[in-house]
């Protein structure tokens, strides 16, 4: 009997268990003990931005320039000078730590009721995080001893070290929590321990083994600091899922009174095939953010596609063989008034999808219609979206330590806390051309490192820091004075800095876009050809996807950008939306619409080609899935949520709009208008044309489907 490749694999590894659950093991154990050994690499400054702020910070790598972490402590008072006693206690606190250098004498406001005490963290840039406490806890206890004044620390040490314990603690939080959200969800949608335990901990072992491998990957590709966290989001809830998918169809052919090894034969070719086929679209989905432009999308990309990668290969494989090893003991553990699995495998998620395809299918026109309307509703406020890179106030909240000390010392020393940074590097910096053009800015503000050829200016900009003002004031420094200091010098010349790296950033996302766009939909839609055999299922797999993908923008500018709901969420409205994140909820979201999408249309296509007439199939193939779908959307939604209660706002606006993107999807596109669509187009869902009558013919099922009287029942339609 011919078998497709997701029923060989599942057969051979349910006939040489003991080697796949071994195999397994030792790649988990192998490859986490490889990633603990070889340890992960953090890309550079330089490796994170793009443009010309990261070549200005290239410069400086290259030549071995590190500028020690700069540190500001605001000493304010309710009257001029009333801060000098403090300020000078302060200072000598400081050096006393041992940690600080340059401690420059406190800088006066315009007002005189606030100071400014500058200074450096010894040794490198890189570590001084690791290294600031003492100075920290020096500048605290100063100014818990002093009476009537304020004292806010900001700095590149400080702020590493507030954001890095933030966010070590929030992720910790977020991976805790999402794994029992996870496990609660199976245990009501099994109503058995053991069959709830089975999935998570697949997941958690693709994890573990992921984790190992992009730790060596990482010394090819450097990774930001979030990659792993964003990795175990997507693996969890996508290891989850194909699993769920897998065991419940085997769950559903036992209960129809298919033998054990029937029911695994029947998951493995059916579901098992569909998770095949949607994680290499979602692999290939992620691959598309390499078009991106940016190492930060490439580690990303990279992350994603080794997690699915391991997830869906033991789905395929070490899952027959557990399934094939516990037999009825996957039962194991039942919870009562949990297990509601009739004698012939119906379940209420089943009847809930037939109350609601009834009159969906019988008014498909009436049905779709009015999905697209409510998703249109949904998406209209994505038309006024406003993208940023948020600011430390809009990122942490206006509350946050942070936050405050930012914006006090913004607000008394306005483009203290980070000017830009021009980098000069000539052949010779000490010629008296290069000396001329460095002497058109202040003396003060111009470093010159003679035996490397490089030089620094920095260059306080006007406003805040982020605002217009501050954008404005860094044009003209790039379109018009450094043209016309260096101009003719041969010298070459960058901008960089904190809002320099912004802009280059952003600019960089907006030309990306495009090609991971065009790269995405082209993929989706060569896949879906090649699986089913019909443009008319590809172009409405896109569409879909779109859809999905618009509500979910519309939903994060509804809440994050205009504030409607925020409050009841937990959060705040920020004005806009973090630059990087439209691009990345699209790759993500087309690629886990997929999960949902090949597995039900796959589902309708087998019911298509046992000889059922179209509307008969989509009323069976949806009802048949209902359950799988609404447990693993139930996981995805709740994972996804988990991250949407962190304390960044990137953070926030990732896990709303995933969470929300999944939850329409599941709901509203496939159980409303996915089923309507397809009934409209009818027999032209699976119209090959006469051009591409040579794409292979992928199996749907088994050759054959055994019913449990014997019988066999050959699959129709095969010529179509």
């Amino acid at each position: 009997m011919r078998r497709n490749l997701a029923a060989r694999m599942g057969v051979w590894s349910a006939h040489h268990r003991r080697t796949a659950i071994i195999g397994w093991l030792l790649f988990v154990v192998l490859a986490t003990a490889a990633g603990g050994a070889s340890g992960m690499v953090e890309m550079s400054a330089s490796e994170q931005g793009t443009g010309d702020s990261a070549r200005a910070q290239k410069i400086l790598d290259d030549a071995g320039l590190d500028q020690p972490a700069g540190e500001l402590v605001l000493v304010s008072s309710g009257t001029a000078g009333g801060w000098k006693a403090a300020a000078a206690e302060l200072s000598e606190a400081i050096g006393k730590t041992g940690e600080a250098q340059k401690i420059e004498p406190p800088l006066a406001s315009q007002n005189g009721r606030e100071a400014l005490i500058r200074f450096q963290i010894k040794g490198d840039s890189k570590t001084a995080a690791d290294r600031v406490q003492p100075v920290l806890d020096a500048v605290r206890d100063t100014g818990k001893a002093q009476q009537g004044v304020e004292i806010h620390q900001f700095g590149q040490a400080s702020s590493e070290k507030w954001l890095g314990d933030l966010l070590s603690e929030d992720f910790q939080r977020a991976e805790f929590t999402a794994v029992p959200l996870a496990l609660g969800i199976l245990l009501v949608a099994f109503g058995a321990v053991v069959a709830a335990l089975l999935p998570v901990g697949l997941a958690l072992t693709a994890c573990m083994a992921a984790f190992g491998l992009l730790s060596l990957a990482s010394h090819q590709l450097h990774l930001f600091q979030t990659t792993y966290s964003v990795m175990f989001l997507m693996g969890l809830a996508v290891g989850v899922d194909y699993c769920l998918f897998y065991l419940r169809r085997e769950r559903d052919e036992r209960a129809a009174g298919h033998d054990a090894e029937t029911a695994l034969r029947i998951a493995a070719a059916t579901s098992g095939r569909a998770v095949l086929v949607s994680g290499v679209t979602v692999m290939l989905a992620m691959a598309g953010m390499f078009l991106s432009g940016l190492m930060l999308f490439k580690g990303f990309a990279l992350a994603t596609i080794i997690v699915v990668f391991i997830a869906m290969l033991g789905s395929v494989t070490v899952l027959p063989a557990l399934l094939a090893w516990l037999g009825d003991r996957i039962d194991a553990g039942r919870i009562p008034f949990l297990n509601r699995r009739g004698k012939k495998g119906a379940h209420e998620s089943g009847a809930v999808a037939g109350a609601v395809l009834r009159p969906v299918l019988a008014k498909p026109k009436l049905f779709a219609f009015g999905a697209v309307a409510v998703l249109l509703v949904l998406a209209a406020p994505a038309l006024g979206m406003k993208t940023e890179s948020l600011g430390m106030e809009k990122q942490f909240g206006s509350d946050a330590s942070l936050s405050v000390a930012y914006k006090k010392v913004t607000e008394a020393f306005p483009g203290g806390p980070e000017p830009a940074r021009v980098v000069v590097k000539a052949d010779d910096i000490d010629s008296e051309r290069m000396r001329g053009a460095l002497a058109r800015f202040d003396p003060s503000d111009v470093t010159v490192h003679q035996a490397k050829n490089v030089a620094e200016i920095e260059v306080v900009l006007a406003g805040n820091g982020n605002d217009s003002r501050s954008k404005d004031a860094l044009a003209d420094l790039r379109d018009k004075r450094v043209p016309a200091a260096f101009g003719g010098t041969g010298a070459q010349v960058f901008v960089g800095g904190e809002l320099a790296e912004s802009v280059d950033f952003n600019d960089q996302l907006k030309r990306g876009i495009v090609p991971v766009f065009a790269f995405i939909t082209a993929v989706t839609f060569l896949l879906m050809l090649f699986c089913f055999r019909s443009y008319v299922i590809a172009v409405t797999s896109i569409l879909l996807n779109l859809l999905s993908v618009a509500a979910a923008y519309g939903v994060m500018v509804a809440v994050f950008q205009h504030g409607w709901g925020a409050s009841a969420l937990g959060t705040e409205a920020v004005g806009a939306i973090e630059g990087w994140m439209p691009l990345f909820v699209l790759v993500v979201l087309f690629g886990l619409s997929m999960d949902y999408h090949v597995f039900v249309v796959s589902r309708i296509r087998e019911a298509r080609d046992r000889g059922t007439d179209t509307r008969a199939a989509i009323n069976e193939g949806i009802r048949r899935t209902a359950g799988a779908v609404t447990g693993a959307a139930a996981i995805m939604v709740a994972v996804f949520a988990v991250f949407g209660t962190l304390s960044m706002q990137d953070m926030q606006q990732m896990g709303v709009g995933l969470a929300a993107a999944v939850l329409l999807d599941a709901t509203i596109v496939r159980m409303v208008l996915l089923p309507s669509v397809m009934a409209l187009l009818g027999e032209r869902n699976w119209r090959t044309p006469r051009g591409l009558g040579w794409l292979p013919r992928m199996d749907h099922g088994e050759a054959e489907v055994p019913t449990p009287g014997g019988r066999h029942v050959a699959p129709v339609g095969a010529g179509r």
